[in-house]
């Protein structure tokens, strides 16, 4: 299989699994993302996600170029009639916007639809091997899974731009030192740390975890007046949860909580 997918005590694992091809991503495995990512969106008992990518060299290179024939219907008819549902019809990140946490583990070089991937990820750790760019203007084409869009929400214009317009990559400290990645950490304790992060926001109470996410990602659009009182409501349907209730009472026992999503 070229993804590994596995789930372990409500932390689910996707590796994408072609390392002699730099983990690059072919048509077949877009796919099987895209249905991942709604299998994960519509499972609740998966409280956190981790994706990495096989071996030591790349986390992924993006699409694979040599792999990509001609569409067989325009991008009108994909579009507005949705004929020939093959993958090139959706991006890569399409069916990403679940209320599950993902932290993205870099174990390589990430370029193009792959960087796509982590920027769509909520938390972003990296190999101190890694290394990012988004080079699609290199062959005449353009970012098209949410890199032109969520790059310079991540770390501002004048980085972004760069990056953007040059296709030049950075290596893991430049990208920890422009918010890109939150951490960087040897590449043989990547996967122990990306899974001890998952384990702590699965060991957490689902409901809250899930209005944070929630909460951040809907609220970063919005006004700040309006985007507290949306805060303000959030908080408001858990004041009442079984599982804050649980975790008041666990506190003042000094015990581990036990959350239920209740």
């Amino acid at each position: 299989m070229t993804i590994d997918f596995r789930v372990s005590d409500g932390v689910a694992t996707v590796r994408l699994n072609r390392p002699e091809a730099l983990n690059a991503i072919d048509y077949p495995m877009r796919t099987r993302l895209q249905a991942l990512w709604r299998h994960i969106g519509g499972t609740p008992e998966i409280r956190a996600v981790v994706i990495t990518g096989a071996g030591d060299r790349a986390f992924s290179s993006g699409a694979d170029l040599r792999l990509t024939p001609p569409p067989t219907t325009s991008f009108a008819a994909q579009t507005f009639r949705g004929e020939g549902a093959e993958p090139e019809a959706g991006s890569l990140t399409l069916g990403m916007d679940f209320d599950t946490p993902v932290i993205c583990a870099f174990n390589g070089l990430a370029y193009g639809g792959g960087l796509e991937i982590g920027l769509a990820c909520d938390i972003r750790i990296a190999a101190d091997t890694a290394r990012f760019a988004l080079p699609e203007v290199s062959v005449g084409s353009m970012p098209g899974s949410g890199g032109t869009q969520r790059l310079p929400r991540l770390i501002g214009s004048a980085n972004a731009m760069w990056m953007l317009l040059t296709g030049e990559a950075i290596d893991a400290q430049t990208a920890l030192r422009i918010g890109l990645v939150s951490h960087v950490v040897a590449q043989n304790a990547l996967m122990e740390v990306a899974t001890s992060i998952a384990r702590r926001i699965a060991d957490a109470a689902p409901l809250a975890v899930r209005a944070i996410k929630q909460a951040a990602r809907n609220g970063m659009d919005m006004p700040l007046s309006p985007a507290l009182t949306y805060e303000r409501h959030l908080w408001g349907l858990l004041r009442d949860t079984e599982d804050r209730k649980e975790g008041r009472e666990a506190f003042a026992a000094k015990r581990a909580a036990v959350f239920r999503g209740r």
